[in-house]
């Protein structure tokens, strides 16, 4: 589990358990040293007894995730008397009772309040329609385990009294059939540790699928990675912006930008003829313009950095981890296992140490074909991965931006202009990855001597991945 992903991290020094491979074919051994501020700050400051340390941390934390539940709850209204307060002023006021009663400015007032409603409606469709995704449909990734009725209560009680480490971190699941894994191995390439294996979630106690993120306030992932959560949105707007919104969400920001230019169009407008006038303009004026232009400015930051994220197919996450490196488990020939220049792991997953053979095997004239027919089956079912490690920010899920683009935002215009469909990074059915893999993956071929391969049909609906030419 990641420390991120942690209230408290536990100082480790020795190996990772969580790196070791149980397949019997590989052993890698990481030795890891975490220190945050759970063990500095006794150290720091050593007039603050330890429980009180961790109490008081525990506490902070709780609070700040109380004060983002509200706040987010708190947004909608918000923006709807932002909307309805924009209406009365601009519409009303500026557009109705100003330019066209008090200064005959028909065709002005016409032409304003045509953009102003046309964006109106396009900003409230996108925003209704990222909301709406949020709460029914974010993407999570289903529970494979219920937790304990006492888990379920003691994570609803009053956080004051709690201890600190009432969620301890739980290895990863040793059983070779652990639910879930074969959903992995079933595909051609997936993110995995370094032993192979996927990532673990102590939390949730489940192979966490790719680019998800465990989230503190729900106790649960997104799936996307399944995820975009950015830090300017969050803790601007508080509002997690999943990936199954993110397009909606581009589009909520990219209308709202153009309403308030509109606004602070209309306000500019008018506040140069009542400057012209009077010498002291209308209130209403002064803040259609001032109000505009601030949330017109934040929100043309909020559509460049969607714009950021959808051109170059990156989260929050990833702008957090720039150097970050990600073990791939990219599916090879079964040759590859006789000799490879790479680390290699066979699915599934065989138990350690081998179960011994029975003493006394029952005598069968037919066993020695049934025997063979047996193995040859079960090697045909044998996927053989190689561990591929990235370089440091490089993306193995840029596609360029073309295909960054089409993957979030989908294939048509119609589709980039209103909140239609769900990106199509939001479906998961293919047998190669949860995520289109961009030419990273090529390159980590090439550069760890994995061999090129070719598809050759291997049963029914299913392709095997062959090498093209003789296996050094």
């Amino acid at each position: 589990m990641e420390s991120a992903n942690k209230t408290h991290t536990v100082g480790r020094l020795g190996p990772n358990p969580s790196r070791a491979s149980r397949n019997g074919r590989l052993h890698l051994h990481h030795h890891s040293f975490h220190l945050d501020s759970a063990i500095l700050d006794p150290i720091l400051h050593p007039t603050l007894p330890r429980g009180a340390h961790d109490a008081a941390m525990a506490r902070t934390a709780v609070s700040n995730r109380a004060a983002t539940r509200w706040t987010v709850r708190i947004i909608p209204i918000f923006i709807i008397a932002v909307f309805g307060l924009g209406t009365y002023a601009v519409a009303g006021r500026l557009c109705v009772q100003y330019l066209y009663r008090t200064k005959d400015k028909s065709g002005l007032a016409a032409a304003l309040l045509t953009l102003y409603f046309f964006f109106f409606t396009l900003s409230v469709a996108a925003y209704l329609r990222t909301f709406l995704t949020v709460q029914l449909d974010p993407g999570l990734v289903p529970l494979l385990h219920e937790r304990d009725p006492d888990e379920k209560r003691s994570s609803w009680k009053p956080r004051r009294g709690r201890d600190p480490e009432a969620n301890p971190w739980v290895a990863p699941d040793s059983n070779p059939d652990s639910p879930g894994l074969e959903a992995f191995y079933s595909k051609d390439v997936f993110v995995c540790e370094a032993d192979g294996r996927p990532k673990w979630c102590s939390e949730c106690r489940q192979w966490k699928p790719d680019r998800a993120h465990h989230s503190s306030e729900l106790g649960r992932w997104h799936g996307v990675g399944n995820v975009y959560v950015s830090p300017h949105f969050a803790q601007a707007v508080l509002l997690l912006m999943f990936l199954a919104a993110f397009n909606f969400f581009y589009q909520f920001t990219l209308y709202t930008t153009c309403f308030c230019a509109v606004c602070l169009g209309a306000g500019a407008y008018c506040l140069r003829l009542q400057s012209a006038e009077r010498p002291s303009p209308d209130g209403w004026t002064i803040a259609v313009v001032v109000l505009s232009a601030f949330f017109g400015f934040f929100s043309f930051a909020m559509l460049l950095t969607s714009l950021r994220f959808i051109f170059t197919n990156i989260t929050n996450i990833d702008v957090l981890k720039k150097t970050q490196q990600y073990f791939l488990a990219v599916r090879v020939p079964r040759e590859s296992l006789r000799s490879s220049p790479f680390p290699t792991i066979v699915y599934p997953l065989q138990p350690w140490p081998p179960e011994p053979p029975p003493s006394n095997p029952p005598r069968n004239p037919n066993s020695g074909a049934l025997d063979e027919h047996l193995a040859a089956r079960d090697a045909q079912a044998k996927h053989v991965f190689a561990i591929l490690r990235t370089e440091p920010r490089e993306n193995p899920w840029d596609l360029g931006y073309w295909r960054n683009w089409k993957t979030v935002m989908g294939d048509n215009v119609l589709e980039w202009l209103l909140p239609i469909r769900h990106s199509p990074c939001c479906n998961h059915d293919s047998m190669t990855s949860d995520y289109p893999f961009g030419p990273v993956l090529d390159d980590l071929r090439k550069r760890h001597g994995v061999p090129e391969l070719r598809a050759r049909e291997n049963g029914p609906g299913r392709m095997e991945m062959q090498q093209t030419g003789p296996h050094e």
